[in-house]
């Protein structure tokens, strides 16, 4: 059995709320005081209280910079760092390895995901809101926590990110800002009539690192619940991240879920429309999408488009098949899949972080591949072959983890 916290984001998350809900999960406040007192970082006091969102009860935790009389969170104003500056702060603290692992990563996903909504390099990005110490203390603070509530595997539903507009240092945006929706990209995610930023960059970044998968709650032996408070008060909506600490079955056996082969056949579909609506179908929750050449009735040739999901994802599936193709029907059936447990553990090379995904079988490395996209950005930068970036990556890997390998 693995020890498995999973984020209900009802109320959306941000790092407050993350380091909140720890909290009140019964993460030791002075134990994490200590932690963070380990950051070459001064001028700030850490401070949890109890509140209540519509009538809820939750933990509040806030990070009051001196001179300052009240707790903030992503003020414009703060102090502006680039990413290799808080690097450099995490990687010259005294905090556990892997600590510093997992908020480094969080610090390059959310640069990275600035640089591609603001067309810039990642190195030019300059953090305005998510630079400052409050930040970097929830940040890090959240990587703290679930090392010493000793998790083992992260887990959390669709992710609720509110609508609307919103002000920040570069003007007005759509909520979600585009930050945040690129960072929770791959992530499942929903909308309601609620106006507000739910989900903010820091919350997105943590979620999108720490996170193995979004979906149902799955099942657990629960030992614990807690909620982290947001900020605003709503009315007739509890602002709270609620976390379950629980045991799941291991991740490195094989895992069984039951799934929906989804499928139709075409005879007189555009390739073009094809390709787009197998990209859709995955942004959609498609577990997997992709078409077969066949021959059809009469010898025609065709495609048959195959989609696999989860049984709640299958109206909208089905509404996307209809609504995108030719088809006039679709049939679908159960099946049960089988596979192996995964991660993602980010390495060091040449040309910078680069992630690996890992499959495991009873607690021995079966399979590790280079994320291909964070490869081929790394070459563009570096003007390199994406092969020497992935064998870089791969080769990183061995040296480090090698005695996993089985």
């Amino acid at each position: 059995m693995v020890r498995t916290l999973y984020f209900d984001c009802f109320a959306g998350a941000s790092g407050d709320m993350i380091v909140g809900a720890l909290l009140d999960l019964g993460l030791d406040f002075e134990a994490l005081t200590g932690e963070l007192a380990k950051l070459p970082l001064r001028g700030y006091e850490l401070r949890r209280r109890q509140v209540q969102r519509a009538q809820l009860r939750g933990t509040k935790f806030d990070v009051v910079i001196e001179g300052e009389d009240h707790a903030h969170h992503h003020e414009p104003g703060h102090a502006h760092r680039r990413l290799e500056e808080i690097v450099q702060i995490i990687r010259s603290s005294e905090l556990s390895a892997r600590v510093r692992e997992r908020a480094e990563e969080v610090f390059r996903r959310l640069a990275q995901a600035e640089a591609r909504a603001h067309g810039c390099a990642v190195e030019e990005v300059t953090f305005h809101e998510v630079g400052a110490v409050d930040s970097i203390v929830d940040i890090v603070g959240a990587c703290v926590g679930v090392e010493l509530l000793g998790i083992e595997r992260v887990l959390a539903s669709p992710v609720h990110v509110g609508r609307g507009f919103m002000g920040c240092a570069h003007g007005r945006y759509p909520v979600p800002v585009p930050a945040t929706a690129e960072l929770l990209k791959g992530a499942r995610v929903y909308t309601s009539d609620v106006e507000a930023e739910l989900v903010t960059p820091t919350g997105a970044a943590l979620l999108a690192t720490l996170c193995e998968a979004f979906g149902p709650l799955p099942e657990m032996r629960l030992e614990a619940i807690g909620y982290g408070a947001g900020t605003r008060d709503f009315p007739d909506f509890p602002n709270l991240l609620r976390v379950m600490l629980g045991e799941t079955r291991a991740v490195g056996a094989i895992g069984r879920e039951r799934l929906l082969v989804m499928e139709t056949q075409l005879d007189d579909a555009n390739p073009q429309i094809l390709g787009y609506v197998l990209e859709e179908a995955l942004r959609a929750g498609a577990v997997d999408a992709f078409a077969v050449p066949v021959v059809m009735k009469k010898g025609r040739p065709g495609t048959l488009l195959v989609l696999l999901c989860r049984p709640e994802d299958r109206e909208a599936l089905q509404a996307l098949l209809f609504r995108e193709t030719p088809t006039l029907g679709v049939r679908f059936y159960e099946v049960e899949r089988r596979a192996l447990g995964r991660e993602i553990v980010p390495v060091e090379t040449v040309y910078g972080t680069i992630p690996v995904k890992v499959a495991s079988l009873e607690g021995q490395v079966v399979n590790a591949a280079p994320e291909f996209e964070a490869c081929r950005q790394a070459a563009e930068r570096h003007r390199v072959p994406v092969r020497e970036v992935m064998l870089a990556a791969l080769v990183e890997f061995r040296q480090r983890f090698g005695a996993r390998e089985g």
